[in-house]
C-alpha cells in the first residue's frame, strides 16, 4: 500500500492557511483520484482506493501539526506499512510560494510536524513533497505567519504548486521516487 499524508491542522479556522498546505494537497489528490477521505481512523481522516494495480491511502492527521508522528506511528502499525512507500507532503518555508521540493531524508528545519514524525518512526528518511510557503518578512513571528492565510496575490502560485505537488505524488505511484525527484526539482 502507498499512502501519502498531508500536515495540517484541523478545524476550518485553519483550512487556508500556509501551515496546511499538506491538506490542501490531499484534498485535491482525493479528488482528482476520486478518494472520499472522511473516515476517522489512526487519529487521522483517511481514504483508500486502487489506483491501477496500487493501493492507495491518503491521510490527514488530525491531532494538529505538533503531534502529526502520533497518527502516521498509529496507521503504520495498524496496517503493517512499510516507511519507504510513504510520501510526507508539508508545508516550506525555505521554498518559494508555487514551487515544491522533493526529498527523500533530512533534518526538520524547524518543522514541527516533522520532527514529531521522526520522533515517532525514529528515522529521516522517508519521502516528502514540500510545499512552497516563503518566509515572512522580517520581525513577522513564524508561527503567526503559518497560521495566516495565503494572499490574494499568491493564490495562482498556490494552485500551480497543489497541481505540481499531485503531479509528482502520481508519478510515483508507477515510478521510484529517484524517478520523480529527477522530474519535479528539474522543474525548478
Amino acid at each position: 500500500m502507498r499512502w501519502i499524508v498531508g500536515l495540517g491542522n484541523p478545524g476550518s479556522n485553519y483550512a487556508h492557511t500556509r501551515h496546511n498546505a499538506g491538506f490542501m494537497v490531499i484534498d485535491e489528490l482525493a479528488r482528482r483520484l476520486n478518494i472520499e477521505v472522511g473516515t476517522q481512523k489512526c487519529k487521522a481522516l483517511v481514504g483508500e482506493a486502487r489506483v491501477g494495480d496500487t493501493k492507495v491511502a491518503l491521510l490527514k492527521p488530525m491531532t494538529y501539526m505538533n503531534l502529526s508522528g502520533e497518527s502516521l506511528r498509529a496507521f503504520m502499525d495498524y496496517y503493517k506499512v512499510k516507511l519507504e512507500d510513504l510520501i510526507v507532503v508539508y508545508d516550506d518555508l525555505d521554498t518559494e510560494v508555487g514551487r515544491i521540493r522533493l526529498r527523500y531524508q533530512g533534518s526538520p528545519g524547524g518543522h514541527n510536524g516533522i520532527k514529531s514524525i521522526i520522533q515517532h518512526t525514529g528515522t529521516q528518511n522517508f519521502n516528502r513533497v514540500r510545499v512552497g510557503i516563503s518566509r515572512p518578512k522580517p520581525g513577522m513571528v513564524i508561527s503567526d505567519y503559518v497560521l495566516s492565510n495565503f494572499a490574494k496575490s499568491e493564490q495562482d502560485d498556490l494552485r500551480k504548486s497543489v497541481e505540481d505537488a499531485c503531479d509528482a505524488i502520481e508519478f510515483s505511484l508507477s515510478h521510484s521516487f529517484e524517478q520523480t525527484m529527477a522530474k519535479y526539482n528539474a522543474k525548478g
